[in-house]
């Protein structure tokens, strides 16, 4: 009847003559109107205004560097940092509610875009590292082609601002890879450097496998369901044929996968250490905070919003990834600890492992309680990422005098830059868990609360051990940044000698390494006197 009437109605419009009375085609149009529903859609400019300001800048950096002479390329890195600060300043109206755009006007509302308070807290998130990753970055540049280190940076933040607020699995699988195609460039961007080339190469091919396994779960998933959209999938997974139970299981499985990997939990964790070491150091630290929040963010949504009815299947299988990823991290890091070599990045890198174990810990206990457990994973990974960009940016002062960056270059760091010792040493302290890092100890209890609360007391006590584990590779480190130097004598007293080596060669700090540092430790201070700040601030709901 409804088919035959919009017929009907097509067909007096299309009939109707030109001269034929106004009112008859205005009420044959609106006949066909009212049953047939527009397409067009509206766009909500400012919903999108943070990833969309990133992009444009990033096209604007590109074009620039094709005019700007040598001497003046310093300048592209201060127009990222301004499309960074303008992208971030769009994140305050949006504080005010939700935005949606993108969606389809038939049946059920669903749109492809969403710019609700987790969007918003994950932007915050990401821009942010972006932003102190440009201040690492402003004199680690000069020898690598400036103009395509920006742009590549600009468009991987422009990916990881889009990825929290999709909601639809094919917006996601984009943003997933326009995150992530310019970081496998910017990993081996250091020309001639073979450990670059390797490690660019071993990021690119584990990604590429991870993200074709993603893509098969993706695939069924819509073979299941009939549809992209995150909470269209979550309605129709309820009422799946018996016959496609397992298929639709197996994708689910399958697209986990693929942000398995962006976490870096085992057993897809075997790339991290490699491509940290090889990569540029800002991109280290890049990758260690943004990367990781993209993957989680991906996986939240997926799981929570996607997937709520085979919870059955992802909860008992994240709880094992977090408690095999927390103790391989630890335990490959106090390994690394013990070796001669050393490497302060490589211990850094099996630490951002570590943390991933913990972060995957509130996604599994919504599996078993609520949703309301998901603020405990954005909480820590805020102030994850503070305290580990505040280390990174210690790291590479020490680089600009020991580009080998080993453990044993921070010994006596006291004693040379008090101020870079004192931020390092509570930087370890928090991630540690450990006073005066009470934004660590607070982010470490709230996670252990949501294991406890959705009844994982296994998962639980997995992560007490951890934690102690852990507090030997960072009290160590910490120790040894106030140990006297080589050379220098442990103690003073009559019958000390003299040094048998010079005081180490002092440099200025570049500004912007120094305002890095000094941002990161300002926010480690301030949220470890008012922790229950980060907490409301993070507090997401979903649905």
């Amino acid at each position: 009847m409804t088919a035959d009437l919009s017929t009907t109605a097509a067909s007096l419009v299309a009939q109707a003559p030109d001269t034929a009375a106004p009112g008859a085609r205005t009420a044959a149009g609106s006949l066909l109107a009212a049953d047939v529903p527009s397409v067009v859609q509206s766009v909500d400019w400012l919903a999108i205004a943070p990833p969309t300001l990133t992009a444009l800048a990033a096209l604007v950096v590109l074009v620039a560097d094709l005019f700007l002479p040598a001497h003046r390329k310093r300048l592209l890195g201060y127009a990222t940092l301004t499309g960074l600060a303008a992208a971030l300043a769009f994140l305050i109206p949006l504080r005010s509610g939700d935005r949606s755009t993108f969606c389809v006007t038939t049946g059920t509302q669903a749109c492809s875009y969403t710019a609700d308070h987790f969007t918003v807290v994950i932007q915050a998130l990401v821009l942010g590292g972006a932003f102190l990753t440009v201040l690492l970055s402003l004199d680690d540049t000069r020898r690598l082609p400036a103009g395509e280190y920006w742009f590549l940076l600009l468009a991987s933040a422009s990916g990881a601002a889009l990825l929290p607020a999709s909601r639809d699995l094919a917006t996601l699988v984009v943003a997933l890879e326009v995150a992530s195609l310019p970081a496998f460039a910017l990993v081996g961007i250091k020309r001639g450097d073979r450990r670059s080339s390797e490690a660019a190469l071993k990021f690119f091919l584990s990604s590429v496998v991870a993200t074709a396994v993603m893509l098969l779960g993706v695939s069924f998933v819509y073979a299941t369901t009939g549809t992209l959209h995150l909470t269209e999938i979550a309605a129709r997974l309820d009422d799946v044929p018996p016959v496609l139970d397992t298929l639709a299981k197996t994708g689910v499985a399958l697209t986990l996968v693929g942000f398995a990997f962006k976490t870096a939990a085992a057993p897809f964790h075997f790339w991290v250490p490699d491509t940290y070491v090889g990569a540029p150091l800002p991109i280290a630290a890049y990758l260690s905070v943004v990367g990781k929040a993209v993957g989680f963010s991906g996986l939240i949504l997926v799981t929570v919003i996607a997937f709520p009815s085979h919870a059955d299947v992802w909860g008992p299988a994240l709880a094992v990834l977090a408690a095999i990823t927390m103790t391989a991290g630890n335990v490959a890091a106090l390994r690394q600890n013990a070796t001669r070599a050393r490497s302060a990045v490589r211990l850094l890198a099996w630490s951002s492992v570590a943390q991933a174990g913990y972060l995957l810990v509130p996604i599994a206990a919504a599996a078993y309680s609520s949703d309301e457990q998901i603020g405990s994973t954005v909480a820590y990974a805020l102030m994850y990422a503070v305290v580990n960009l505040g280390a990174f940016a210690v790291a590479a002062l020490v680089a600009c005098t020991h580009p080998g960056n080993r453990l044993s270059d921070y010994r006596g760091l006291y004693a040379t830059r008090p101020l870079a010792a004192l931020a390092l040493g509570f930087f370890l302290l928090c991630l540690a868990g450990l006073p005066p890092g009470i934004i660590g100890l607070f982010a470490k209890v709230t996670v252990f609360s949501a294991a406890v609360d959705a009844g994982l007391g296994w998962l639980a006590v997995v992560m007490a051990v951890n934690v102690v584990i852990a507090l030997y590779y960072y009290l160590q480190w910490t120790a040894i940044l106030f140990r006297a130097p080589d050379g220098a004598p442990e103690r003073t007293g009559p019958d000390t000698a003299p040094p048998t080596s010079a005081p180490a060669r002092r440099f200025r700090a570049p500004t912007p390494l120094t305002t890095a540092i000094v941002l990161t430790s300002a926010a480690g201070i301030l949220l470890s006197g008012a922790p229950q700040t980060v907490l409301r601030f993070a507090a997401v709901n979903l649905f």
